[in-house]
């Protein structure tokens, strides 16, 4: 019997995961300068800040991709399909940053912008937290999609 083979998307799943939480965290202590926390937070303050944003940037990522391979996923996946998985994953994390700097800056006011963030006129939503969803869900997709190309398994192995 000839064994079947298909796409990893365990393997690719885990280094997405991996590739997002490293570069959540590098960026979110990267643009803390950006947040008015930066001058006003202690130490411990800005580092709980940064690891509480990393987790939740995490769950961002997990969630938008889980939605995008429900969209536009095939039973291919990750070896086929990879640029409109990496579109509406970076789609609903910027659909959600948009969302949740508004609420928290302007409704809530659970942190602030420092003068040194770049703002989208038109929108008032930081440039730095758009840039972070754009950049690290394509790199990190893109990096774990074109490392699974020589990983597919037999089924059921």
């Amino acid at each position: 019997m000839r064994a079947r083979h298909s796409p990893n998307w365990l393997f690719a799943i885990r280094r997405f995961a991996i590739a997002v939480a490293i570069g959540n965290l590098v960026w979110e202590f990267g643009q803390a300068p950006l947040y008015t926390l930066w001058q006003t937070g202690t130490a411990k303050e800005i580092t709980f800040a940064a690891l509480h944003c990393t987790a939740g940037d995490l769950m961002i990522a997990s969630v938008s991709l889980l939605l995008a391979l429900v969209l536009v996923g095939s039973a291919e996946w990750p070896l086929r399909h990879i640029v409109p998985a990496i579109a509406a994953t970076v789609a609903f994390g910027v659909i959600y940053t948009i969302f949740s700097e508004y609420v928290n800056t302007v409704l809530r006011g659970s942190w602030s912008y420092s003068r040194l963030m770049p703002r989208v006129p038109w929108l008032g939503t930081g440039l730095a937290p758009l840039a972070q969803w754009t950049a690290i869900p394509t790199l990190s997709l893109a990096w774990a999609c074109r490392s699974t190309a020589g990983k597919a398994t037999p089924a059921g192995g």
